[in-house]
């Protein structure tokens, strides 16, 4: 079987060096363990590099795969992370080598802890007004020295120019180092792929951790992380919401692979 692993150009000393990356149906997902993105992110955040982190799961997969313009811009993202137990075992079956899941939820909490230690500032952007205020609370409860430079609820509609100039303006000016864009995807994703060397900053799309973050939605045990079944999980939370999605996106995400899978073993 011929890989089409991806070789990721070295763009800075340590963080891109030796990042290899897998496709898997339109996405080519980085290829490394939780401690060893943290460590790039961190280094970039604390030069203040624009940067760019998707966490790619079956949604975001299918999103890709149905629109070029979000295939575009996860791959040109610094770091496509596999947020998902179905991409840690495609890239299993197509490539028999080992992903570990790198949770987003966990990437945060580190990344959280890191940017209390080194004294980087951080800056969320996206959600509700009260959602941001608590996310603040959580923070300084669980990492009291830590610097949040600011955060931004934007409107549920496109930015005029002068609005987009101003979010950039503040969020460089607030010196940031990490940016958590809470936006959804793919409207996250797009925001970012824009955004780059425009924010200087490392911008990670996190979609709807942060109510999950602060305990207003309850995140599945470990157990039902572990064999895959989070999304199910999530189900059973928010039927009305996500039955639609998880109905569809499941069922195309089988199909594209499957689909790969045979290409590729044929």
């Amino acid at each position: 079987m011929q890989s089409i692993t991806i070789l990721v150009s070295q763009r800075t000393t340590s963080s891109y060096q030796n990042l290899v990356r897998h496709r898997v149906i339109s996405l080519n997902l980085t290829n490394a363990s939780h401690e060893t993105l943290v460590d790039g992110i961190m280094m970039n955040a604390a030069h203040r590099r624009s940067r760019t982190v998707c966490f790619a799961n079956v949604h975001m997969v299918v999103e890709a795969h149905l629109h070029s313009t979000v295939a575009s811009a996860v791959n040109k993202a610094d770091w496509a992370i596999t947020d998902g137990m179905p991409l840690v075992w495609a890239i299993k079956s197509l490539y028999g080598l080992k992903q570990d899941r790198v949770a987003g939820m966990d990437m945060i909490l580190s990344l959280l802890d890191r940017a209390e230690k080194e004294n980087i500032s951080i800056f969320f952007y996206g959600c509700t007004p009260d959602v941001l205020q608590r996310v603040r609370q959580f923070c300084l409860h669980n990492f009291p020295s830590i610097k949040i430079a600011g955060t931004i609820s934007p409107p549920f509609r496109a930015l005029t120019d002068a609005e987009e100039k101003e979010v950039i303006e503040t969020i460089n000016n607030s010196g940031a180092g990490l940016v958590f864009v809470a936006l959804g995807c793919p409207k996250q994703e797009l925001w970012m792929e824009h955004m780059k060397h425009r924010i200087q900053a490392v911008m990670l799309g996190i979609g709807g951790a942060l109510p999950m973050l602060i305990g207003e939605k309850k995140r599945a045990p470990k157990w039902i992380q572990r064999i895959g079944f989070e999304w199910l999980f999530r189900l059973v939370q928010e039927p009305r919401r996500l039955f639609k999605r998880y109905a569809v996106t499941n069922t195309l995400f089988v199909y594209f692979f499957l689909k790969q899978l045979i290409t590729q073993r044929s």
